[in-house]
């Protein structure tokens, strides 16, 4: 019986990553990234109000720009391993690294006045009292349509990895778009919220245990053992 295809849509570089770290697991990776990542215009704020940056994704400094060097000085509180990463490569210290997405680091937050610089689509935060967050778009995704050849992928059993809240709901629109039949397909989803987002009607979803991407990749690798040919 061949492999039961993995089908990869976050953009690149993570892209990329993922599909290398997925062919090493013995998994059969296919890439298609369905957003365009691009940069978009902004203008550092004085970062003399600000105890820290608060950073969710690693395009916040892969495309920041110019103007991030303006805000070197403040101390980053980054979302995982990949975003500190990023910062450092940037020339920013790192304060912190979280896990289980920014709203968990957010809330432990001592009080102060923080900025977050982020994509245009972010995900709101619950803040305690005593902390305020300014929020600097510096970056945008783009949804691109499906194309073809993943159509053509979907027609047979397949699980999907899906990294944001807003890749669940581009895949999902896309595939009502184009008719995907969704008892055929598995979703193997970074955190709850994602799965929510995704909609209901799926083959199998499921929820990685921690936020990371080694974890997304466990848990295709187990559904893929799970998926039915025939749907549901």
């Amino acid at each position: 019986m061949a492999p039961v295809p993995v089908i990869v849509i976050r953009p690149e570089p993570g892209n990329a990553a993922t599909v290398a770290a997925a062919r090493d697991m013995g998994l059969d990776p296919r890439a298609f990234p369905l957003f365009d990542m691009a940069a978009a215009p902004w203008e550092a704020p004085d970062p003399a109000p600000y105890r820290a940056l608060l950073a969710g994704s690693a395009n916040v400094f892969r495309l920041g720009g110019d103007g991030l060097s303006r805000l070197t000085g403040l101390p980053v509180h980054a979302v995982g391993a990949v975003t500190a990463e990023a910062a450092r490569g940037a020339g920013f210290a790192v304060a912190a690294i979280g896990e289980g997405g920014l709203q968990p680091m957010a809330s432990a937050l001592a009080p102060g006045r923080y900025l977050r610089l982020a994509g245009e689509k972010r995900v709101p935060l619950a803040l305690a009292d005593g902390v305020e967050v300014d929020d600097v778009v510096v970056y945008a995704a783009a949804g691109m349509p499906m194309p073809p050849a993943l159509a053509a992928a979907l027609a047979e059993p397949a699980v999907v990895l899906l990294h944001s809240g807003e890749a669940a709901l581009h895949f999902a629109a896309e595939s009502a778009r184009l008719g995907a039949p969704r008892g055929r397909i598995s979703l193997a989803c970074l955190a709850p919220r994602i799965a929510e987002l995704a909609g209901p009607g799926w083959q199998h979803v499921e929820i990685a245990q921690t936020r990371t991407d080694q974890a997304v990749l466990a848990l295709a690798a187990q559904m893929c053992k799970k998926v039915s040919p025939r749907g549901h």
